[in-house]
């Protein structure tokens, strides 16, 4: 267990609390073994993207603002790209808004067999939409909208959760799925507990 490098992939739905439980796991990796982390997390160089004012910047924004998941091969590239950049054999990786389609999970398979990662692990925070909702209104981000978070959520329903239940039973993928409606740490303890960390 030692020596193993891990890989890890988060889903959970806006409001989920996926971020904060992906930097707590890297505290933890970090005290664990010390090893250098890979975060990839398309929707951060999105947000570079859309910051840059070039032409694909415009596209990637109007798109948004509809609440549209942006195309495959866009996101591809740029999670390809992450891990192009920054992989390692003694690397763990933590993967943060993708795969977010059934194309892209295909895409994601190839690339962990191409890098003989064997071991994944898919840790989903399931919320309810409810909770989600409440949550997200109660951040007062400009783009939260209720009409624009609902968007999202059919998206998510529609692209995302397949994306996720593709890896479901396939050798080499390990699921665990996680209670979000509790606190900050019980989630995170439960993540630990599923991943046999403590």
């Amino acid at each position: 267990m030692q020596n193993e490098t891990y890989t890890f992939v988060f889903f959970g739905i806006i409001g989920s609390g996926k971020g904060t439980q992906i930097k707590l796991l890297q505290e933890y990796l970090s005290k664990k073994d010390g090893r250098e982390q890979v975060y990839a997390y398309p929707g951060g160089e999105y947000r570079k993207l859309i910051d840059s004012g070039n032409y694909t910047s415009q596209l990637v924004k109007d798109s948004y603002n509809r609440g549209e998941l942006q195309p495959d091969f866009l996101t591809n590239s740029i999670f390809v790209n992450i891990i192009l950049a920054s992989i390692s054999p003694d690397k763990h990786i933590l993967v943060d808004g993708y795969p977010r389609t059934l194309a892209q999970s295909a895409e994601f398979e190839k690339i962990m067999k191409y890098y003989g990662r064997k071991s994944v692990k898919i840790i989903y925070i399931e919320i309810s939409e409810a909770e989600a909702m409440k949550r997200n209104l109660a951040r007062g981000r400009s783009d939260d909208t209720e009409e624009g978070i609902k968007r999202r959520f059919e998206e998510y329903k529609n692209n995302v959760i397949p994306s996720m239940k593709y890896f479901d039973g396939k050798p080499g993928y390990e699921f665990y799925k996680i209670n979000g409606e509790q606190t900050i740490e019980k989630v995170h303890q439960d993540i630990m507990s599923a991943l046999g960390f403590k």
